[in-house]
């Protein structure tokens, strides 16, 4: 089983890509290799492949890199299901969760996040935990991102070294956190990551 995200940047050219490139890279590198793992395609749109249970991480750490650039923002439609055919590049390899990944994208509208598994109702349940987190996550400020995103980059460091390194206090990292709603994201990850790790 592989997880699929499809992806786009939402008022890409309301920034130059040299802005936002570099940050979107940077978190897709952590998940594999270009461009056999992930690519960016159009200008714009991304794919990456990855394991299931890492997916719902992967794509926070996008939506929360993505936003700590003022005006922007991304669309992402997670598919899981086989890689039936594993080519040099991404976008020419193809199986279920391509299809799901692909077709959840196409029918994201408005929506930001939503997944496909060939499971109407873990679909259902998922699609709408997405929609309430997205009340959340959709009015992140720069500043609340900025935050969450150094948080999901250094899971393991405490909150007081982290602090340090942002040259912040403790107190205002805890309040962009909590205006971030981090906890609870944190919680509909685990709860993912539990319905979708392999036994």
């Amino acid at each position: 089983m592989k997880a699929v995200i499809t992806g786009d940047i939402v008022n890409s050219r309301a920034e130059p890509a040299a802005h936002w490139l570099p940050v979107l890279k940077e978190i897709l590198e952590q998940y594999g290799q270009e461009p056999q793992e992930w690519e960016i395609t159009r200008g714009d749109s991304f794919q990456l492949i990855l394991d299931p249970e890492e997916a719902l991480y992967a794509a926070f750490q996008i939506k929360a890199g993505i936003k700590q650039l003022s005006g922007l923002d991304v669309r992402m439609a997670i598919g899981i299901g086989e890689q039936e055919y594993k080519a040099r590049k991404i976008s020419e390899s193809n199986g279920s969760a391509f299809i799901r990944s692909g077709e959840c994208f196409e029918n994201l509208k408005k929506q930001h996040l939503g997944i496909r598994t060939g499971d109407q109702e873990k679909d259902e349940t998922f699609n709408l935990l997405f929609s309430l987190a997205l009340l959340t996550m959709n009015n992140w400020s720069a500043t609340v991102a900025k935050t969450i995103t150094v948080f999901l980059k250094f899971p393991e460091k405490s909150q007081t070294e982290l602090a340090q390194q942002l040259n912040k206090s403790q107190s205002s990292l805890s309040e962009a956190l909590k205006r971030g709603g981090f906890d609870e994201i944190m919680q509909l990850e685990n709860f993912y990551r539990k319905k979708f790790d392999r036994p």
